[in-house]
C-alpha cells in the first residue's frame, strides 16, 4: 500500500502500481464473475471487467425486459454469458449483487439458496450489509463478503474506465471466509478501472454515501440552485439570466476550476469582488446549513434513512411515482430554461485561426 499525505492525515491506498493489472488476473484466473443486476452499476463493472480479460457472466431476469434487452445489446448471449440470476449465482464464484438496494432484499432468497460455500458475496454498496437488521441479507459463514464502491454513477465509471483515467474507489471486507477475501476484492477493483483504492468499512461507506447523495452531490445542490434561480427570477431577472448565473456558469466554468486544483485555486481564478463575496458568505452558509447536516447523518445512522428507500423503493408502483417525481424537476422552468440554454451552446469552436494566417509557432494554418 501507498502512504499518502491527505490535508495533514496520511491515509494507506492501494494504486495500479501496488496491485497492476497483471496481478489482478493471477489472483481471479480460476474465477466466474457474476454480476447480477444490469440496471446502473451493473453494465458499467461487467463490461470494465469483460474488456480487461476477465471471465465474466450476467445474471438478470428476463421479466425485466428493458435491462435484459440492454445486456444483450451490449454483447451478452443468453444461454452463454446471460442467465437468470438463480443460474447466474450457482455458475458463478464471485457474486456481484448490482441490483438496487431495495432489489437485494427481494432476491436475497434466491441469492442465498445458490450460493456456495467459498464463493465471494461484492457489494459496491454498504447498506444492504450494514442495515442487515431492515434488509435480512445476512451472507453464511462459509463466503467472503468484499466491498469496492466506485465513487461515481455507472455512466462515469464506464466513461472514465473508457477515457483510460479510472474511478477511485473505496473497498471493504466484512467477512474472510476463504483467507482471499481482501485479494479477491482489490483484483475486482483494479478490474473494474478503480483510479486508486482507499480502505473503509461498509458501515462508513454507507453512512458517508448516503449522506453524501443526499447533501452535497445531489439533495443540497438541487435545492440550493432552486432558492436562488426562485430569488432572481422574483426579482425580475430573466430564466436565461437566472439559470446561467445559477448552473451554467457553475458546471461549465467554476467546476472546472475547483477539480483542476482545489477551491482557493477558482477562488484565486476569479474577480477581486467575486473572491470578497465568496468568503465573506461562505461562513454565513455553512452556519445555515450545518443543523441540516447533522441531522441527515443522525437519520442515516439510526437507520431512520435505510427504512424510508426500503418502505419506498419497495414498492410495486415506485417506478410510476419516481417517473412523475422526476418529471416535475425536468419541467420546471429553471430545468427548461437549461435545456434551451445547452441548445444555445456554440458547436464549433470559440477560437478559430483563419486559413493561411500565421499560427503561434510562426506556420501558416491550412
Amino acid at each position: 500500500m501507498a502512504i499518502i499525505d491527505f490535508g495533514g492525515t496520511k491515509e494507506k491506498v492501494i494504486t495500479r502500481k501496488e496491485f497492476p493489472m497483471s496481478k489482478a488476473r493471477k489472483v481471479l484466473k480460476n474465477e466466474t464473475i457474476a454480476i447480477i443486476g444490469y440496471g446502473v452499476q451493473g453494465p458499467a463493472q461487467g463490461l470494465n471487467l469483460r474488456d480487461n480479460g476477465f471471465n465474466v457472466i450476467v445474471g438478470q431476469a428476463s421479466s425485466f425486459k428493458r435491462d435484459w434487452d440492454r445486456a444483450v445489446k451490449d454483447g451478452w448471449v443468453p444461454g452463454k454469458t446471460l442467465f437468470e440470476i438463480d443460474e447466474a449465482v450457482r455458475r458463478g464464484t464471485i457474486i456481484q449483487m448490482l441490483v438496487s438496494d431495495a432489489a437485494q432484499r427481494a432476491i436475497w432468497p434466491t441469492v442465498k439458496a445458490n450460493l456456495k460455500p467459498g464463493d465471494a458475496l461484492y457489494f459496491s454498496h454498504g447498506f444492504s450489509i450494514a442495515y442487515k437488521k431492515q434488509t435480512g441479507v445476512i451472507p453464511p459463514k462459509d463466503v467472503d463478503v468484499i466491498m469496492v464502491a466506485p465513487k461515481g454513477s455507472g455512466t462515469s465509471v464506464r466513461r472514465n474506465f473508457l477515457s483510460g483515467a479510472g474511478i477511485n474507489s473505496s473497498f471493504a471486507v466484512e467477512q474472510d471466509a476463504t483467507g482471499r477475501a481482501e485479494e479477491r476484492c482489490l483484483a475486482i477493483g483494479i478490474g473494474i478501472g478503480s483510479g486508486y483504492l482507499f480502505p473503509t468499512t461498509f458501515q462508513h461507506e454507507v453512512f458517508s454515501d448516503l449522506t453524501g447523495e443526499r447533501g452535497v452531490l445531489m439533495g443540497a445542490l438541487a435545492g440550493i440552485m432552486e432558492a436562488q434561480y426562485d430569488v432572481l427570477r422574483s426579482h425580475g431577472h430573466t430564466p436565461s439570466e437566472a439559470f446561467n448565473e445559477t448552473v451554467e456558469e457553475l458546471t461549465q466554468s467554476l467546476i472546472r476550476l475547483v477539480d483542476e486544483n482545489g477551491m482557493d485555486w477558482m477562488y484565486a481564478n476569479c474577480s477581486a469582488t467575486a473572491q470578497r463575496g465568496a468568503l465573506d458568505w461562505k461562513p454565513r452558509f455553512k452556519k445555515a446549513v450545518m443543523p441540516v447536516f447533522k441531522e441527515l447523518y443522525e437519520r442515516v445512522k439510526n437507520g431512520k434513512e435505510c427504512a424510508r428507500v426500503l418502505s419506498a423503493c419497495g414498492k410495486p408502483d415506485y417506478q410510476k411515482q419516481l417517473t412523475k417525481e422526476l418529471a416535475a424537476i425536468g419541467n420546471s422552468e429553471m430545468w427548461r430554461a437549461g435545456k434551451a440554454v445547452r441548445a444555445l451552446r456554440p458547436k464549433e469552436p470559440a477560437r478559430v485561426i483563419a486559413k493561411g494566417t500565421k499560427g503561434i509557432a510562426g506556420r501558416a494554418v491550412n
